[in-house]
């Protein structure tokens, strides 16, 4: 396994992320805790949920199949560096959604009893609340970590500005600021190139890319789009708008010698920003796939074949839109 910093600070982080998202919802309690023995055996350690996960399980259910995973002991929690998330409706009352000092601190409490745990190494949060000033999101952020629940703060879902304005308030207020931001990145969705990850590098923040995979479709979805959810009529929409560009990509991995999906994640890994994808298995075979990824060395010429069939958005703003 390799290894790498979360931006600028010391917390050193796998660099795949095993995402939790299928656990309870797709793949049973089991399976789902054979594929953390089997992740944390090839070194990865670093795993990312949210107390939203298997929400029509039952309120936080994934995070709950994670806790009773850590009680097996072998030291589990010593060897996860754990992120969850706090912003989704966790329940029909006011308060049980969004970021309102009140909510950020009882859900907090709410995911460390599910998750049988006594801190949450990042704690991030999965969207921008419009109606919440930072002063108060701060205040919530920084009295959890002086009681020790909390130790890094991370953003999700966030616009450039939405980071530069966070960061610039924690700095006003003495404190660390956003360690991470976790946002969709992959080779058919690029616009993060414009600005976010300008901020994030800024910053001196990590970067985790979830939806490497772009929902299936960098996953030689026309080969398999008799298969599963790609014959779903939603799915074969997409790869027909997608299709030249899909025909092109295959293509070209077959000339690696390369499975697409294993392609889609190393591309990923040879994005300077990039601190780890996400990756979301849903059977511990799919886990073990995902690691062919670390061994994928793109030359520059593929690189470069990859930003014709894939184009960015031409690189950072302003230059990508003026001059």
């Amino acid at each position: 396994m390799e290894y790498t910093h979360v931006g600028h600070l010391g917390l050193v982080v796998s660099r795949l992320c095993l995402g939790t998202m299928n656990f309870g919802p797709h793949t049973s309690e089991a399976d789902s805790q054979t594929i953390m023995d089997s992740a944390v055996a090839y070194g990865i350690n670093f795993f990312d949920t949210a107390n939203v996960f298997g929400r029509h399980l039952g309120a936080g259910a994934t995070e709950e199949i994670i806790g009773r995973w850590f009680t097996k002991g072998d030291r589990r929690r010593d060897k996860v560096v754990l992120a969850t998330k706090v912003y989704g409706t966790m329940g029909d009352w006011p308060n049980e959604s969004r970021l309102s000092k009140l909510a950020i601190v009882r859900q907090c409490e709410e995911s460390l009893l599910r998750l049988r745990t006594d801190r949450i190494d990042l704690y991030q949060m999965q969207h921008i609340d419009r109606q919440a000033w930072w002063d108060e999101i701060w205040e919530a952020m920084d009295q959890l970590k002086h009681q020790g629940k909390v130790l890094y703060v991370g953003s999700s879902n966030f616009a450039g500005w939405h980071i530069a304005r966070a960061n610039d308030i924690a700095g006003l207020r003495h404190e660390l600021g956003l360690a991470s931001e976790q946002s969709p990145y992959n080779l058919l969705q690029r616009s993060i190139e414009l600005e976010v990850i300008p901020a994030v590098q800024e910053y001196g923040m990590g970067l985790i890319a979830y939806s490497p995979l772009a929902g299936g479709l960098l996953a030689g979805a026309i080969e398999k789009v008799t298969e599963g959810r790609r014959s779903q009529g939603y799915m074969v929409e997409e790869i027909d708008s997608n299709r030249p560009r899909l025909d092109q990509w295959e293509s070209l991995c077959k000339e690696l010698g390369q499975r697409p999906a294993d392609v889609a994640l190393a591309w990923l890994l040879h994005q300077p920003a990039v601190t780890a994808p996400v990756i979301g298995p849903r059977t511990e075979e799919q886990l073990l796939g995902s690691l062919r990824a670390l061994s994928i060395e793109l030359t520059p010429d593929i690189l470069g074949k990859l930003d014709q069939i894939f184009p960015g958005p031409g690189g950072p703003a302003p230059e990508a839109y003026a001059w």
